[in-house]
């Protein structure tokens, strides 16, 4: 028999919401963490419902972990290296142990990719380089913006901030008139939303009290805040080697119970959706944990 009803791989808001679930479901469960979770770095969220003065994601983990240890539920801080498929379950490898569970959650998240920049982490937590516009854009009105990236991932993402600003930039990290792209650039124009080609390697660098991109043409711009759009890496790499299905953005596919399309696996947060919300991961979290309780044996007191 597994020793443990259930693994979650992922620490992040996700993850321990399915834990908190699972455990008050009186079922065994282990979280194994890393440590890398994106909301670490999230400054102050004021769109994370229940709030009302804004929670940072630092606070909100601790305050996950706090809760959970109510449940004697402490994540494990190990990599998870491997998953094995076994008649009564998995096995899951780290570099230290071997895990057996009927089931397992990944709920890894998403590593965004970004511009070269020093202090990366601290020009986060400062709110110069910010990753989401549905989380932050109104915190951010009026203010001097650039979403650089690729046209195809900035000029939506310019787009979407034009709500709050009448100052957007699209910095191009590709050849923004290319064919296929030149609606996108005459919509963006009709904004209002300027169009540059950024310099190719180019760093930002913290000048005054906001980040500088340089241009192609030599020219520098700086502004109050930078959104990069230009995509992330997802964390699905666990599970593509079982043959789980991962749609071409590279995110886990699951039905409506949050099931992977291999069985006893689940998923849940950015691994599985591109709108990534606080909201949505507590959310995936609760629908994983039901239907995983759902899915085990039944557990009479």
């Amino acid at each position: 028999m597994p020793q443990l009803d259930c693994v979650i791989i992922g620490g992040g808001p996700a993850g321990l919401t399915a834990a908190l679930y699972l455990a008050r479901f009186r079922r065994r469960v282990a979280i194994f963490d890393t440590g890398a979770s994106r909301s670490k770095l999230i400054p102050r969220s004021y769109n994370c419902a229940g709030f009302a003065e804004g929670v940072s994601g630092h606070d909100l983990l601790t305050s996950l972990a706090r809760q959970l240890s109510r449940y004697h539920l402490v994540p494990r801080h190990e990599e998870v290296l491997r998953l094995v498929r076994e008649d009564a379950g998995w096995r899951l490898v780290t570099a230290r142990a071997e895990v057996s569970a009927a089931s397992v959650l990944i709920a890894t998240g998403i590593r965004d990719l970004h511009p070269p920049i020093d202090d990366h982490d601290e020009a986060v937590r400062a709110g110069l380089l910010r990753y989401c516009p549905i989380c932050d854009g109104y915190d951010v009105q009026g203010q001097s913006l650039c979403v650089i990236g690729p046209l195809q991932h900035a000029g939506p993402k310019a787009r979407f901030l034009r709500t709050f600003s009448e100052r957007v930039t699209v910095a191009t990290t590709d050849e923004w008139l290319a064919p296929g792209t030149q609606a996108l650039e005459s919509d963006l124009a009709n904004l209002g939303v300027a169009v540059r080609a950024a310099a190719s390697g180019a760093a930002l660098q913290r000048e005054r009290n906001g980040l500088a991109v340089t241009f192609a043409d030599g020219g520098r711009g700086v502004f109050d805040t930078i959104y990069p759009a230009m995509g992330a890496s997802k964390g699905s790499a666990l599970a593509k080697p079982l043959g789980a299905a991962i749609d071409p953005e590279g995110c886990l596919v699951v039905d409506a119970h949050n099931r992977a399309t291999v069985q006893g696996l689940y998923a849940a947060g950015d691994v599985v959706s591109d709108l990534h919300q606080i909201s949505v991961a507590l959310g995936h979290a609760a629908v994983a944990a039901t239907a995983i309780h759902n899915d085990l044996p039944a557990q009479p007191a």
